[in-house]
């Protein structure tokens, strides 16, 4: 893969198990790309990471969301009890149920809430789905518009066109190639660069404007953008004013209050490493990440107990 760099080690026992490759890019303050390894300027499909921008075409168009509501639309939750009954609430005040959600059933990804579903008898539910309060959120802007809400997500509704137009403006690029994502939604695919473009304009933008209310809302609530120990949330406390989103398929943004900002596109799809290799672009842009040196390295086990790391590519094996 001449055109992907290595981004990152599995090394276990002093040993070079595994190597994801990829791509990741840099952004300073004035959108200089500081850091470019592998096909930056390609198109990727942003998956989740391009949720914060579907929020806020969600919120000009006309949805009333602020705080933990904004959050939410755009975050994946992991489908705790706290999650759906915010998700209902949204629904509820623009006069729909659960059963307008177009996104497919699924079990959450908290495990302790999934285990009392199923002590309980319980199964997948929409509500309990990742993407449910993105859902919600467009539905709320559909019905505050009078638009039809059977074909929320059918990529010529007028949401979905809003959405488009707010990724290209934000990223400064045309749409690459639309796709439908895991949840149903239309997907609307940039480059890497464009990608942290997009996410850098949400914590540059003015106090006060929408996109900046995005921005604010996930790093006020962070645990609405995940959950309990999910690690965009765990990333953003520890970086307080830093917005992070990930993405299916080894995708990741991180963006700080400074204005830096990073992208990341794992080619294999796995994200055990993406934010591992989102810190080391940060540091290597001269940001200070320390208090987020135990997201640095992951933990490789062997017999319960740590024998390796993963580490980004060229690091010192431990």
């Amino acid at each position: 893969m001449p055109e992907l760099a290595a981004l990152a080690e599995v090394v276990r026992s002093g040993f070079t198990e595994s190597v994801h490759y990829g791509s990741a890019v840099g952004l300073d303050p004035s959108g200089r790309a500081e850091v470019a390894l592998g096909q930056v300027d390609a198109p990727v499909l942003p998956r989740s990471s391009a949720k914060p921008f579907q929020a806020l075409a969600c919120l000009t168009t006309g949805a009333a969301l602020d705080g933990p509501r904004l959050a939410i639309a755009a975050g994946s939750h992991t489908g705790e009890d706290f999650h759906v009954r915010l998700t209902g609430e949204l629904l509820a005040d623009y006069g729909l149920g659960f059963d307008a959600l177009a996104c497919p059933a699924s079990w959450p990804e908290d495990e302790a809430t999934r285990d009392q579903l199923i002590r309980r008898g319980e199964g997948p539910t929409r509500e309990r789905m990742n993407c449910s309060g993105k859902h919600a959120a467009m539905l709320a802007a559909s019905v505050a518009n009078d638009w039809d809400t059977a074909s929320y997500l059918a990529p010529g509704h007028q949401l979905q066109l809003a959405v488009r137009a707010a990724t290209e403006e934000l990223s400064g690029e045309k749409t690459a190639h639309v796709a439908v994502d895991g949840c149903g939604a239309p997907l609307f695919g940039l480059s890497l660069t464009g990608l942290a473009r997009a996410v850098q304009g949400l914590v540059l933008a003015a106090p006060g404007s929408a996109p900046r209310q995005v921005a604010d809302a996930m790093r006020a609530h962070p645990e609405y953008v995940g959950g309990t120990g999910h690690q965009n949330t765990e990333l953003m406390r520890a970086l307080p004013g830093a917005v992070a989103k990930g993405g299916a398929e080894g995708v990741l943004v991180v963006a700080l209050d400074s204005g830096h900002s990073v992208a990341v596109k794992v080619i294999d799809g796995s994200p055990r490493a993406t934010t591992v290799i989102a810190l080391d672009v940060l540091r290597r842009m001269g940001c200070d990440v320390s208090p987020a040196a135990a997201f640095e390295s992951v933990a490789v086990l062997g017999g319960g107990v740590p024998v390796g790391r993963i580490v980004t590519a060229g690091r010192t094996r431990p």
